[in-house]
């Protein structure tokens, strides 16, 4: 009889360890379901969220593109400017000049900010790089003048000066194009820099800005 009972409870020991070890297996199933579909949804949101980047990205690409496209409102164009190097002083038919006859040396246009009026002869060669040359007369408020130097240090391609001989407080020129505004916070001046620094327009795209003509 003590060995029946002996191998009834090894029996019964036996059972319980089993279903243990079922349930344990069980655990783990549900553990490793739950870690692969954890793992599927950090996946897609990350793959969702790449794509989310990238697609705004393109959009931001996008949208700058179709800015420089766009016309800037006010801009006065000329065409077909001469580019001969002369020495001599040039009477240019815009105050500032924006293209035609010049310097055969260009003056230093990498975010270069002169205080003093700079020989135009020379700025306008500049543009035939591409660069946009800001010029403004004692119409400017200084708080302007001093966004705009803030402005033309941090982009290439760029130079600021006075000058007094224009009508409009604050001018951009670039080679062919120039607009006039009152005001450092009129939106166009950005659209202005976008399009035409190393614009289209530019008669020698990548020609240096540097290495020329200093204050």
């Amino acid at each position: 009889m003590g060995s029946s009972r002996a191998k009834e409870e090894r029996a019964a020991r036996r059972a319980k360890i089993e279903e243990m070890r079922r349930a344990e297996a069980a655990r783990e199933r549900r553990n490793r379901i739950i870690t692969w579909t954890l793992s599927g949804v950090v996946l897609a949101a990350a793959a969702g969220g790449g794509w989310y980047l990238v697609q705004d990205a393109r959009k931001e690409q996008d949208a700058k593109a179709a800015a420089v496209a766009a016309p800037v409102k006010g801009v006065k164009t000329l065409k077909d400017l001469t580019q001969n190097h002369v020495s001599t002083p040039v009477d240019y038919t815009t105050s500032p000049g924006v293209g035609g006859d010049h310097n055969p040396v260009w003056m230093n246009c990498d975010g270069d900010v002169y205080t003093e009026e700079i020989d135009e002869t020379n700025a306008v060669h500049s543009l035939e790089h591409g660069a946009v040359w800001i010029t403004y007369n004692d119409q400017a408020a200084a708080a302007d003048v001093s966004t705009l130097q803030d402005r033309v240090e941090r982009t290439p391609y760029t130079l600021m000066s006075p000058y007094a001989g224009q009508s409009s407080p604050i001018t951009l020129s670039a080679w062919g194009n120039q607009l006039g505004v009152e005001t450092a916070s009129d939106p166009r001046v950005r659209q202005f820099l976008d399009k035409y620094v190393q614009g289209e327009q530019t008669p020698e795209p990548g020609a240096a800005c540097t290495g020329g003509k200093s204050a």
